[in-house]
């Protein structure tokens, strides 16, 4: 009886499934899954534009997830995992293209 009770206290809660401060994170977390399957994938299909865009949004929802009352932690933790893995998808991206090893090139040509 007492597992009903708190089940039905989070149901009704302010960060239960009655609210978008539940469904919002459960949507989001697509971005991070799908970025995680993309990781198995050829580089040259990733946007650079749009994984740069991600990168932003998450960084952004982590902060209003953050400064939002009630606090939702949900939201934090699903844009808190997906910045990583945007950024990681963008420096693949990065790699492919050639931004990253011009650099070490130019490193080379001034020592």
């Amino acid at each position: 009886m007492a597992a009903a009770a708190r089940f039905r206290a989070f149901v009704n809660s302010p960060m239960g499934p009655k609210t978008t401060h539940f469904w919002g994170p459960v949507s989001n977390i697509g971005l991070f899954a799908s970025a995680l399957t993309d990781t198995q994938k050829p580089p040259d299909i990733i946007s650079g534009n749009m994984t740069g865009v991600l990168c932003v949004y998450s960084s952004l929802f982590m902060r209003f997830a953050w400064m939002v009352q009630p606090r939702n932690y949900m939201l934090l933790a699903c844009h808190s995992c997906n910045v990583p893995i945007q950024l990681y998808q963008l420096c693949r991206w990065a790699k492919h293209h050639g931004y990253l090893e011009q650099k070490k090139e130019q490193a080379k040509v001034k020592t």
